[in-house]
């Protein structure tokens, strides 16, 4: 299908790229950017143009805090169940446009059109899980040790949040943020990544016609992210930072961040193992790699990185992983065949073929894919290696591609010592049939979230986040609303 049949398509579903791109979304309206040019948008799988959006400057990130800070006390005044009636209603309509926000991911990130889907059940759900927390933010009341005062502890909405999300997860990555902070009763300001954000455009239309109001949730893209972003950071009437992306990134914003001692909440890189042990059952195992590690093509900071399969399971799981691997379909994202689409940029395509060169200079060998392929699109074959040392790359950055690299280990001690061995700590996957063992051993693995006997780790009623150098704070669940409130102690004499 090409760029003129796929964007027919879209039109039918009612969502058409020129509303996505009409202008930055603030106050309610579309304005034009200051910016010096429009910024294009590329399709992954044709590297052709879908369209171009705004080019946010200062004064753009300007008028999207003033129209935040308008909206602020009104949007803090209104009644809790007000506030969940209007997140229910975005769930809702994110549900009934669930084929048109999945076919528009998929244009400008090239995901397969199955997970684009997947996507956006998900995250309409934290809507929906957002909509019930927003009227069960509680506060606290007793009576002191002392008996001279009682105290009442309240939530209070913790102010206009700076929200900064990653392209790999267009329309979850916001509303992970966006709808605890609505139901906190926070105004915010979305950067989406320039890479995909047209999804992010499409919800805020999507959020106004569900009600909510005018300045409350406001959209800007920009090519120049570092001015732009320290500018509202700066700024005094800033009070959070909610940023998911690399951790490298993520230290220089802690540091900007810093300055006016914002509170931060930061999901940032990961490096996550995937553990086999020889009582796992070999197809539940299989099954939970293949959508641990290829789950959006790998592109997705809880992929398995690495694989460690035990000695005496060791040949069957490579077998049939092999075998899983080179069965998938490649191609566009929007076509529904397609299992694997492509990568996001040529720089990731090349980023990821440079370390698994490095992995097989070193001694790994490739059992399937390991090229980059010739021809239009930014695409790299799903690929599985073996024996790759510790000394490898790929075994301390994140891959973030659709590279299974796989490691033989004989003790439980041994592989927790590898699978710790890494800044990150993020996500992790155990596979047994001992129940006992596998919480044991997920307790002493040093993650923020451990999937046991399965392949998907997160879930919008579950705390999301990680340790070490994967992050600060959490998303999702009861934790991810508390994220965006500030706990206000008042001592009363009754």
């Amino acid at each position: 299908m090409n760029v003129a049949a796929r964007t027919t398509a879209l039109d039918t579903t009612g969502l058409d790229l020129e509303t996505c791109s009409k202008g930055l979304f603030i106050g309610g309206e579309w304005l034009e950017g200051h910016g010096a040019y429009r910024i294009p948008v590329v399709d992954p799988s044709t590297e052709a143009i879908l369209t171009h959006v705004a080019n946010a400057d200062l004064d753009d990130a300007a008028a999207a805090v003033d129209a935040a800070a308008k909206a602020a006390p009104g949007w803090a005044a209104t009644a809790p169940r007000k506030r969940s009636e209007i997140l229910r209603r975005c769930f809702e309509l994110m549900t009934e446009r669930s084929e048109a926000l999945a076919l528009l991911i998929s244009l400008e990130n090239g995901k397969a059109l199955r997970d684009a889907r997947g996507e956006v059940a998900y995250a309409a759900e934290f809507f929906r899980w957002n909509a019930e927390e927003a009227v069960r933010i509680a506060g606290d009341f007793g009576r002191a040790p002392a008996g001279a005062n009682h105290i009442v502890v309240e939530y209070q909405p913790i102010g206009i949040c700076v929200l900064i999300t990653p392209w790999n997860f267009p329309a979850a990555m916001a509303t992970r943020k966006i709808a605890p902070a609505l139901a906190a009763g926070c105004t915010v300001v979305l950067k989406p990544a320039t890479e995909t954000p047209l999804t992010a455009y499409a919800l805020a239309a999507l959020y106004k016609e569900a009600g909510v109001p005018d300045g409350v949730v406001n959209v800007i893209t920009t090519s120049t992210p570092g001015p732009v972003t320290s500018a509202m950071l700066a700024d005094p009437r800033v009070r959070k930072l909610s940023f998911t992306g690399s951790t490298g990134v993520g230290r220089t914003l802690l540091a900007e961040a810093a300055k006016t001692v914002l509170s931060c909440s930061m999901e940032l890189g990961g490096n996550a193992p995937l553990i086999v042990f020889d009582d796992a059952d070999l197809e539940t195992a299989i099954e939970g790699a293949m959508v641990a590690k290829m789950r959006n093509a790998g592109e997705a900071c809880t992929a398995a990185n690495r694989i460690y399969v035990q000695s005496g399971i060791y040949d069957s799981f490579v077998a049939a992983l092999t075998k899983r691997m080179e069965a998938l379909a490649i191609g566009a994202g929007s076509d529904p065949a397609t299992e694997c689409g492509p990568m996001i940029t040529a720089k990731a395509v090349i980023k990821i073929d440079e370390l698994v060169r490095d992995a097989v200079d070193r001694g790994a060998k490739a059992l399937c894919g390991g090229a980059k392929p010739a021809g239009t699109g930014f695409y790299y074959p799903p690929t599985v290696l073996i024996d790759v040392p510790a000394d490898a790359e790929m075994t301390h950055e994140e891959i973030f591609g659709p590279v299974a690299p796989i490691t033989k280990f004989h003790t439980e001690d041994e592989v927790i010592a590898k699978a710790n061995n890494t800044e990150y700590g993020l996500a992790a996957y155990v596979f047994t049939k001992d129940i006992g063992r596998g919480l044991k051993v997920s307790r002493r693995i040093e993650a923020g979230m451990v999937a046991l006997n399965r392949g998907l780790v997160s879930d919008p009623a579950a705390p999301f986040g990680g340790m070490k150098q994967s992050g600060l704070g959490r998303e999702g669940g009861q934790h991810g609303v508390l994220e965006f409130t500030e706990p206000q102690y008042i001592a009363v004499t009754l």
